[in-house]
């Protein structure tokens, strides 16, 4: 187990660091000078030399690189060229709204992909199959933007349910918050769902079909403790896709956030390219890509726990 641990950590720090020179030089090649954004209207040269030597713009790109990696390991983004607050104070007030936004999306896109899978897979054929597979369908075909606006043309202009935007902190207003996050929460978490829904229908058809679980049913085993126990080792495959369709929640989060106006880290980004704060889109592009690589390191662990099949001391099957 140590050994297996050991091994993915390496893989997670090696993912982290070209993940970093990704985006330090994705950031540097956006249009645009950063000194010009920090020198304000009108600068002189000597006003824009005197900015690159202060900030070390006039370094070369891997002095440049590894300064910025040794200050970010201390804890300092830089500081934000609109409002002049530091990138790490900016990205802390923005980051529980995102994680909010996943958290709940993901508990719903499980919650209802696993059990239409389940569904799908115990009745195939049924009318219930054929329900299960047209959202799945519908899930994967329809974009979130058409789907977020489809909701406040709905819910928020024609029946008046639920506010159309704006965000509340759950400790500022608990029942406030919940209700502005129903349709973020849905908008983001649908597509997750159906991914969901066809991965684990597919796997739980598969352990159905194994030989342990014919035995089982040839010696009088309940129907439900078939579906349990194939259940779990297809959790397997719901797991890994967890990992991978991470990327694609984040990507959501940033077209979902700006839909309904919501303060997270999605829309900080968005913010931030159209005004040049380029150390708060790097510092915000960072912290995503660290959060993403440690998710995808727990989905590592909780795959081997799951499934005992896997060799713990060289992490395959």
């Amino acid at each position: 187990m140590i050994r297996f641990l050991l091994r993915r950590i390496g893989i997670a720090l090696i993912t982290l660091f070209l993940g970093s020179i990704a985006v330090f030089l994705g950031v540097r090649a956006l249009p645009g000078d950063p000194a010009d954004v920090l020198a304000g209207e009108s600068p002189s040269p000597e006003a824009l030399a005197a900015i690159r030597q202060q900030f070390g713009l006039d370094q070369p790109l891997p002095v440049q690189y590894f300064s910025y990696i040794g200050q970010a390991l201390r804890g300092n983004l830089g500081m934000s060229t609109l409002d002049k607050m530091p990138v790490t104070d900016v990205l802390l007030e923005r980051l529980p709204v995102t994680l909010e936004l996943t958290a709940l999306s993901i508990l719903v896109g499980l919650v209802i992909g696993v059990l239409a899978g389940v569904v799908s897979a115990v009745w195939r054929g049924s009318v219930f199959d054929y329900l299960a597979n047209g959202f799945g369908l519908f899930g994967l075909s329809v974009p979130h933007f058409w789907l977020g606006l489809l909701g406040i043309v709905v819910f928020s202009i024609q029946l008046r349910l639920l506010p159309a935007s704006g965000f509340v902190g759950f400790a500022d207003d608990p029942l406030e918050n919940l209700s502005r996050m129903v349709m973020p929460v849905l908008v983001l978490g649908t597509g997750f769902a159906a991914v969901i829904m066809r991965q684990s229908r597919s796997a739980l058809l598969s352990q159905l079909s194994a030989d342990y679980v014919r035995t089982a049913r040839s010696k009088g085993v309940p129907r439900w403790r078939e579906v349990s126990h194939a259940l779990r080792n297809s959790l397997t495959t719901v797991t890994t896709v967890v990992g991978l369709q991470l990327a694609g929640l984040i990507s959501g989060a940033v077209i979902v956030e700006q839909i309904f106006v919501i303060p997270g880290f999605g829309k900080l980004i968005v913010d931030g390219v159209s005004s040049r704060n380029y150390p708060v889109v790097q510092g915000a592009v960072l912290v995503t890509v660290v959060g993403y690589v440690l998710v995808n390191l727990l989905v590592d662990i909780a795959y081997a726990y799951l499934n005992p099949r896997v060799r713990l001391s060289g992490g395959t099957t």
